[in-house]
């Protein structure tokens, strides 16, 4: 009788630690941090071939600017819905212009039960609200793990807009598939997000279970509305004999 009463209570206390070990998140808040490599940038917009005057500005800039930008944001969010929000910054001044890859503008709200999302996008001096699909990625999975913010991530790889090499790490802990920007698709939540060739990533640094009342994820509502074709279309019309320059700036505002 005694061996019964003993095996009962390892089941029971097997079954309690699975419970536990079985807790997944379905609503809260994570905080982001956006990390720029700035030198990068100003590399890109160099070219691969730089002149000795756009060189000696650069190691100038350099005396008194740090290489990496660090930029905050949240991401709220429950079983269906999220909203990324950025927390406004002073914009960056880089050798002959602005760059908009060293900043965020992007307010995201995303339906993953309807697949829909609404973006308030900055678009230099204009804001769009960008109504259409939420973004259709062809992950990758691989064995690779990495912990973030105290979750084991898995990571999987993906191309986007045909030559965007792009990095992420999500957690099946927390049962939403959505993350930072527009990256969504992966069966848990994305804490980890890198474009290597773009000198960006983005990674959670807290994340705070709690229970999200509806009020907290509500759609950005200012803004010219428009789809992701036609935002395309008109940025492709004012970039028209930008040459090289109009093909990153593309790039910036559609990823």
């Amino acid at each position: 009788m005694k061996s019964i009463f003993i095996a009962l209570a390892l089941v029971l206390t097997g079954n309690t630690l699975f419970a536990q070990n079985a807790h997944f998140i379905t609503g809260g808040t994570i905080d982001f941090e956006r990390t720029v490599n700035v030198y990068g940038l100003i590399k890109d917009q160099m070219g691969k071939t730089p002149n000795d005057y756009d060189i000696k500005m650069f190691e100038e800039y350099k005396k008194t600017n740090p290489q990496f930008r660090k930029l905050q944001s949240t991401l709220v969010f429950d079983k269906s819905k999220s909203l990324f929000t950025p927390i406004p910054s002073e914009k960056v001044q880089l050798i002959y212009n602005d760059n908009p890859s060293a900043t965020q503008s992007n307010t995201v709200y995303a339906d993953m039960a309807t697949g829909q999302s609404i973006i308030q996008k900055e678009v230099y001096d204009e804001v769009f609200l960008v109504k259409d699909s939420t973004r259709k990625i062809k992950w990758k999975l691989t064995p690779e793990t990495r912990d973030i913010a105290g979750y084991t991530c898995r990571r999987a790889n993906a191309i986007i807009m045909d030559s965007v090499y792009v990095v992420a790490f999500y957690t099946d802990k927390i049962h939403v598939s959505s993350g930072p920007e527009t990256f969504t698709g992966l069966p848990g939540m994305i804490l980890g997000v890198a474009l290597p060739h773009e000198n960006v990533t983005w990674f959670a640094t807290k994340v705070t279970e709690a229970a999200v009342p509806p009020t907290a994820i509500v759609p950005p509502k200012k803004g010219k509305p428009v789809n992701n074709k036609q935002l395309f279309d008109i940025l492709k019309q004012v970039m028209k004999g930008w040459g090289a320059t109009a093909l990153h700036e593309l790039k910036v505002f559609t990823i």
